[in-house]
């Protein structure tokens, strides 16, 4: 019975109300099913589920909002010095939420958190009691901790003897951080559009985090922008020995046209095999999901960070998957991973996959080098068909999956073998590998191997020579981050936290500093933000500063400092950076407002010369280009209504017109010109067919 999970008998004829609160909704309904035969009751517009006398009540998130009190919120009036110095205030965001639990609380004396452990999950937990105890001084609190929302988990985490006490440690460290990450960017949000002339709409966003994020950015395009390519030269070659084969010359890269090498070789009829090695490679299987290992996977597949979370969450939510939020890359002994595996045999999709993994003569999973005691890595929690998930669920539920059945799996080998070859006095190198057991790699099929299969080949041997080719290339510049590289990057600079990275590049996209789905690219716009501020106060665009505070952030997670002291440290950084600011701030005006003025030119006029200029109309609110002749040039051309717009600096080849760069939310960008009529498109407004 329910109440025996809950608590004695005797302590059971004592209380009147117990609360039990769940972070959301779905969580709430799900948590009281597996407690007992909950009834679905009302409290305002706020729905609650009654088990016996206890009463499981939802949040929507954090219920309360940090924030300025109103006398600061007009941002040409407020001193910004003075604003890094105010208090901030907590109040509600979540009137109805407030309301039910202020309407409960009369008849409580007993509140258990069951939020998601970790900083966030114990802030929200506590906000949920300060409204609480606003109504009902003494009141017991406790904490029911789990990493999946399972029959299993949360019958055991509500046991009487694993309730635990609230951290209000972690709680701290969240609050921290939202105090801080709101100071600094009002703070330096308003100097930036302040400075910069740009408000309401168009303001200039810069953030504790995201501005550094963006100095990536910023310098990885300035990298590929600076990057002078070096032509070289490739010889290779297609031999015959019972089947075609390829190789390549020794050399690889010629930096000079290997004229003289190739006049000798393209007349060669015969090659000799001077040597043959033979190896064979291991592969180990991966690790456990931690988060950031699990975006990554997940950009992979086509999931950006942020979406990724959102439905890992919703799946956890829903049971089928543990906790998301980790950094733990270790399965604690309490994880029965062989228990888990006998569940998917019945499974539509997985059944023969799990029965492979159980006839393995040994079950070792692997282990990563990060190991913590909050939450396990993520593993699948329950079963879930293809059928009852959406397409976009079941991609990552199946990702999460396969990858737990990878880490149990058996290494894959592979054989090598490099086979040279004498070519009229040259030498060329043919390499071979395949596949013996493809051991976690067939039940991971995100990691592909390439296999290229050699004839069997020995000393001495006599090969043909089909056809010998000398082509020309072009060293790359370093590749644009991509959502994986850029997560790992934040990551090893201690840039946000496994929680925050993702909505952290969102931001980025949404404040239209970056575009791009599959790689990030900086717009017109990010420049000069980074640039001004690279200049007068670096300290802003560096991991140095952000890693310090999220040091101090972690300390008071453990305890060893107190929320204040970090919250006044930031203010005090922020100040001096304020003072930086300040010393150059006409200059900084310069360059921002020159170059707000130039992110909206989209090109030249071919009529009178001057600058064709994006314009939003007064009276319709749509966009469009027009020149700045007007009414002398009539020159004007349509907009796309909806998406971030990037004037590429670039015309049409046919039309001459100027292109522009289209990014719609979940579509891949596309570029297209401005002239309706030109031939190079089907239909305006669409990506344009090419080979």
């Amino acid at each position: 019975m329910v109440c025996e999970t809950f608590y004695t008998t005797a302590a059971n004829k004592m209380l009147r109300m117990r609360l039990i609160i769940a972070e959301k909704a779905i969580a709430a309904k799900r948590i009281a099913e597996i407690l007992g035969a909950p009834k679905a009751m009302k409290e305002g517009s706020v729905i609650t589920y009654e088990i016996d006398s206890a009463r499981v009540v939802p949040l929507r998130g954090h219920i309360l909002n940090v924030d300025y009190p109103p006398q600061y919120n007009n941002w040409r009036s407020t001193n910004l010095h003075q604003l890094s110095e105010a208090p901030v205030h907590y109040s509600s965001s979540a009137h109805d939420i407030v309301k039910a639990l202020k309407s409960l609380a009369p008849d409580v004396d007993r509140v258990t958190i069951a939020t998601d452990f970790d900083t966030e999950g114990e802030s929200i937990g506590r906000e949920a009691i300060t409204v609480i105890q606003k109504v009902r001084k003494e009141v017991r609190v406790d904490r029911a901790k789990f990493s999946a929302i399972t029959p299993e988990d949360i019958k055991e985490a509500f046991k009487e003897k694993n309730l635990t006490e609230l951290d209000y440690n972690l709680a701290d460290a969240a609050d921290t951080r939202r105090e801080i990450d709101l100071i600094w960017g009002a703070v330096l949000t308003r100097y930036m559009s302040l400075t910069s002339g740009r408000l309401g709409d168009q303001f200039l966003s810069v953030g504790r985090v995201q501005t550094p994020t963006l100095a990536l950015i910023v310098d990885r395009e300035k990298e590929r922008r600076a990057f002078q390519s070096k032509k070289f030269w490739v010889v290779s070659a297609l031999f015959h020995k019972e089947q075609d084969f390829e190789g390549v010359h020794r050399e690889e890269k010629f930096w000079e046209i290997p004229q003289e090498v190739y006049d000798r070789l393209k007349s060669a009829k015969h090659g000799t095999v001077t040597d043959v090695k033979k190896t064979q490679k291991e592969l180990s299987p991966p690790t456990p999901f931690n988060t950031t290992e699990f975006l990554r996977a997940a950009s992979g597949i086509g999931v950006s960070p942020k979406k990724a979370m959102s439905l890992a969450e919703e799946l956890y939510q829903a049971g089928f998957i543990s906790y998301p939020r980790t950094d733990n890359t270790v399965y604690p002994e309490t994880i029965k991973v062989k228990e888990i595996v006998k569940k998917f045999t019945a499974h539509e999709d997985f059944g023969k996959d799990a029965e492979k993994i159980l006839a393995q003569k040994k079950i070792t999973p692997t282990k990563g080098k990060k190991q913590t005691k909050d939450h396990p890595p993520i593993y699948p929690a329950g079963l879930a068909s293809k059928k009852s998930l959406s397409s976009d669920l079941w991609k990552v539920y199946e990702l999460v999956v396969r990858r737990f059945f990878a880490t149990l799996a058996q290494k894959c080998l592979m054989n090598l073998v490099r086979v040279d070859i004498d070519v009229e006095g040259e030498p060329f190198v043919a390499r071979g590998q395949t596949i013996v057991e493809a051991g976690w790699k067939e039940f991971y099929p995100y990691s592909k191997s390439k296999e290229v299969q050699l004839p069997e080949l020995h000393k001495n041997d006599e090969v043909s020579v089909k056809e010998v080719s000398m082509d020309e290339k072009e060293t790359q510049p370093p590749k644009q981050y991509a959502p994986a590289s850029l997560i790992k990057q934040m990551e090893d600079f201690g840039l946000g936290t496994k929680s925050t990275r993702p909505e952290i590049i969102s931001k980025l996209q949404n404040r239209h500093y970056i575009i791009g789905t599959k790689s990030y690219e900086p717009t017109e716009l990010a420049f000069p933000v980074i640039e001004a501020l690279e200049k007068f106060a670096p300290d802003i665009t560096k991991p140095t500063m952000t890693s310090k505070l999220e040091k101090e952030m972690s300390e008071v997670e453990q305890g060893k400092k107190d929320k204040d002291s970090v919250v006044k440290d930031s203010r005090e950084m922020l100040g001096e950076i304020l003072r930086e600011l300040g010393s150059g701030q006409q200059k900084i005006s310069e360059t921002l407002r020159g170059a707000s003025k130039d992110v909206s030119i989209a090109g030249k006029c071919q009529k009178c010369g001057k600058s064709l200029r994006m314009i939003v109309s007064k009276k319709t609110k749509k966009r469009f280009v027009g020149c700045e002749g007007y009414p002398k040039c009539d020159v004007s051309f349509p907009l796309p209504q909806k998406g971030g717009l990037t004037f590429t600096n670039k015309t049409c080849e046919k039309c001459g017109t100027p292109i522009v760069k289209v990014v719609n939310k979940g579509r891949r960008p596309y570029e297209m010109c401005l002239d309706m009529k030109c031939e190079t498109k089907a239909n305006w407004g669409k990506k344009k067919v090419e080979k």
